[in-house]
């Protein structure tokens, strides 16, 4: 991570974040798989009582988002994503560790993501933070992509 003294926040998103979530969803994460995290879809997450969504902001600007469904003991990362200008500034740091002290609060013990197969980046800054491959899934994205399922069990690390 390149040294950088910007703070970044994060906040829970709001109905107005619908938009640009569901835009860097389609251009950051969902590039060339169709496009189903619609601001609809996005929206629909914002209003369940059981998902968390958050946007990490950097000098009054949109950096990046997270959206979190949580279970009794599991939760599920659906989509984080950083703006390619904010990469390696510690805005995906920043947002995973608010989505798992959250679930940490919340009593969950383990959570779980998809990352696709080809996005090594992704699955590297995963694996920094402890998760672990659990499960290739060939043609998981539309027949068209494998995805690499990834866990992690909260509180192991404080045992360590």
């Amino acid at each position: 991570m390149t040294p950088d003294s910007t703070t970044t926040s994060i906040r829970f998103a709001t109905r107005a974040d619908a938009a640009l979530i569901a835009e860097m969803s389609r251009d950051l994460i969902e590039r060339g798989l169709g496009w189903s995290w619609t601001r609809e879809r996005v929206l629909r997450s914002l209003r369940h009582p059981d998902t968390n969504a958050v946007v990490a902001v950097r000098e009054a600007e949109r950096a990046g988002f997270g959206i979190m469904k949580y279970g009794e003991d599991e939760a599920h990362l659906l989509l984080l994503a950083v703006r390619p200008a904010c990469a390696r500034r510690g805005v995906g740091s920043a947002l995973l560790d608010w989505l798992e002290r959250s679930a940490r609060v919340a009593g969950v013990r383990r959570i779980s993501l998809e990352a696709r197969f080809g996005n090594v980046g992704a699955r590297n800054f995963y694996t920094r933070f402890g998760y672990a491959q659990s499960q290739l899934l060939p043609g998981y994205y539309g027949g068209r992509e494998a995805s690499v399922r990834m866990a992690k069990r909260l509180g192991e690390e404080r045992e360590a």
